[in-house]
């Protein structure tokens, strides 16, 4: 039996996977940020799935939820950082008070939670972290600067941790969801409206574009806890995870285009050294 420790299990993958992994007989400690919505977490696997009060931007519930898993199994096998939101809005406009937030929950938060298991998993010399991060952690797009900053940032640490902790037994993957049929674009997101009609063909229609698929996403939160459950059984497993086909597609544009500008451009780049002697 694996203890998880999954953050944000209100509602979409935090939720499901919540599921998948009780239903394999895993125990669950689940995040949420609001009193009432404990209880109808614990329901979905009663004696499998514990739920706490936690804010990922306040180390107190942090180190009080990381200790009570601790206190009643002694371990924690997998950190799932998946509490987050997107803040939509032409990056001319968001107000810098909104910018902190989003880096607050989907960067600094994270790391809290890394930095709070992480003794016990080196000491074990085992244990899975799991970054969810979003295919906008690889791809930038008219809109949501600050939310692909955030992600962006996010990627880049769980890379560089892999490699820190790899030695210890320890695995780190980067989950890079596409379009997912869950709350991101509705509730969860948070808009940033501009009248500055020169932003209408590329951040305004994007944020438009995302608005309106909503609820209507190709992505399954199911299968994609499936996914996520399947990662962790593997003996190597990769530290990045693109999730479902738009996520695919764009991952293979986005490093194709990489490489080819690296090439078109290497006459400037290349000959910056100095001299060979």
């Amino acid at each position: 039996m694996k203890v998880w420790f999954i953050t944000g299990c209100s509602t979409g993958f935090g939720r499901e996977l919540a599921k998948v992994a009780a239903a394999k007989g895993d125990f669950v400690y689940g995040t949420v940020r609001q009193e009432a919505q404990m209880e109808a977490l614990e329901a979905l696997a009663p004696g499998q799935i514990k739920a706490l009060l936690l804010d990922v931007t306040h180390p107190a519930t942090i180190k009080a939820g990381v200790q009570t898993a601790l206190d009643t199994h002694g371990q924690i096998d997998v950190l799932v950082n998946n509490a987050g939101y997107g803040s939509l809005g032409p990056l001319e406009v968001v107000e810098e008070e909104e910018m902190f937030r989003q880096f607050d929950v989907n960067v600094f938060g994270p790391v809290r939670l890394i930095q709070a298991v992480l003794p016990g998993m080196r000491a074990r010399r085992s244990g899975h972290i799991l970054n969810i991060t979003s295919i906008a952690g690889l791809n930038g797009f008219p809109g949501v600067g600050i939310y692909n900053g955030s992600k962006f940032a996010l990627e880049g640490i769980g890379e560089s941790l892999s490699h820190e902790v790899r030695p210890l037994g320890i695995h780190v993957t980067n989950v890079e969801p596409g379009p997912f049929r869950t709350d991101w674009a509705g509730r969860s997101a948070t808009y940033t409206r501009t009248q500055i009609a020169d932003y209408e063909t590329t951040a305004i229609r994007n944020m438009e574009s995302i608005a309106s698929v909503s609820g209507k996403q190709i992505g399954d939160p199911v299968r994609a806890a499936e996914a996520m459950y399947a990662l962790t059984e593997l003996d190597k497993p990769p530290v990045h995870l693109p999730l479902g086909g738009p996520a695919y597609m764009r991952a293979r544009i986005k490093f194709g285009d990489i490489l080819q500008e690296i090439d078109d451009f290497e006459y400037l780049g290349l000959p910056t050294d100095y001299p060979e002697a």
